[in-house]
């Protein structure tokens, strides 16, 4: 399952983001380190549900008329303190635990309400800017970190006759949750010696940076938009290249206001209808919620999900199927499941998606649209309905 994780300094908001996007029960408090603990749960990335393109809607569960949630792990962790790459707060335990997260969500106090050790100071009195920084450059100094501390070992297999630099760096790396992709494009994108015992600290630092940002990719999360000074939303959108206005307080209570039948709202709707009797404040509280989501098309939280997902990781979203007729699987469901693969992924990655048995079984596959059989290198594209034919 792809997975998403939250970064950010203490009382960003972070655990309140969790929550809102899985439900699930966390402590949420006006304190540094609220969260010690990683919290790992399931949440969603919204997309259109290839059943629209039916008579019906398909009954999935995970499809609301035609809105399809796709499960992705949502990892909550312990803040992020300055110094946090050399052990400062929880700052290792943050750090590695972020090991197999395929994308970073830093959540920002875009209200500039809480300074540099996420202490609560005066709404607009500290520069959330300078936490779009700050979490790359603890990333990136905690990726070298690592790379310093096992360079003994590389000059060591270095001695060896067949000692190959790419291939150790590659075993080493994808320790830490890089793929063997990323290790290889950036070997291909910086200058390094090829002798190790000649490598410096810029060098590996180099290194680094380059794997931290194709390997843990970042999107800014404003949160807080409702009450942040619109030139700070702003200053933020200069300051990164994937930024996402949030209220994510907004959405948890829209969130349990629907679970409770008060309101119609599907996360990522662009807004939500009263439908149960609510009292003078809950009605004063659901209309500034609307006021922000009126701003910014939405609470921003299902928006950052959805951007981490089909933007910054350029997944597609295919659905296999046995019924290429009624796309249904051998127990009569219409699409059953939903897998998020890498774009330019064929119909054989699919079959490996669905098991390794299948994917080692397989034959060919049939386009469910056209019904029509599709050869081993067509590229799957979104909202794709495909039936796999295998030996297993």
């Amino acid at each position: 399952m792809l997975s998403v994780a939250l970064a950010g300094k203490p009382n960003a908001g972070k655990s309140t983001f969790y929550r809102a996007a899985t439900l699930a029960e966390v402590d949420i408090g006006n304190y540094p380190f609220t969260t010690i603990d990683p919290n790992r749960g399931v949440s969603h990335a919204r997309t259109e549900c290839p059943c629209l393109d039916r008579e019906e809607r398909c009954g999935n569960e995970r499809c609301r008329d035609g809105k399809r949630y796709v499960p992705i792990e949502l990892l909550d962790v312990a803040g992020l303190v300055p110094g946090a790459h050399e052990g400062r707060g929880l700052g290792n335990q943050f750090l590695d635990a972020l090991s197999n997260a395929d994308a970073i969500l830093n959540v920002v106090d875009a209200s500039g309400g809480t300074n540099a050790e996420g202490e609560p100071v005066e709404v607009g009195s500290y520069d959330p800017v300078r936490d779009v920084d700050f979490v790359e450059e603890e990333m990136d100094l905690w990726m070298a970190g690592i790379v310093a501390r096992n360079w003994e070992s590389i000059e060591r297999q270095s001695r060896a006759p067949d000692f190959d630099l790419e291939d150790a760096l590659t075993e080493m790396l994808t320790g830490i949750g890089a793929s063997e992709a990323d290790v290889s494009a950036t070997l291909r994108s910086v200058e390094y010696p090829h002798d190790p015992k000649q490598w410096t600290d810029e060098d590996r630092e180099r290194l680094a940076r380059d794997l931290r940002a194709r390997s843990k990719p970042i999107v800014v999360v404003a949160n807080k938009a409702d009450v942040a000074p619109a030139e700070n939303v702003a200053r933020l959108r200069e300051a990164a290249d994937i930024v996402v206005p949030a209220s994510a307080e907004g959405e948890l209570a829209l969130r349990q206001a629907a679970k409770a039948g008060v309101v119609e709202y599907d996360p990522g709707d662009p807004d939500f209808e009263v439908v149960g009797e609510v009292t003078a404040e809950q009605e004063a509280g659901l209309e500034r919620i609307h006021d922000v989501m009126e701003a910014w098309g939405g609470t921003g939280v299902q928006a950052a999900l959805d951007a981490a997902v089909y933007d910054l990781l350029d997944r597609v979203t295919a659905y296999p199927v046995q019924n290429e007729t009624k796309w249904t699987d051998g127990q009569g469901n219409v699409l059953p499941d939903a897998f998020l693969l890498p774009r330019g992924s064929t119909p054989r990655d699919l079959a490996y998606a669905v098991h390794s048995d299948i994917g080692d079984g397989y034959l060919h596959a049939v386009d469910a649209r056209s019904r029509r059989r599709i050869g081993d290198d067509h590229e799957l594209t979104e909202g794709d309905v495909i039936k796999i034919v295998s030996t297993n």
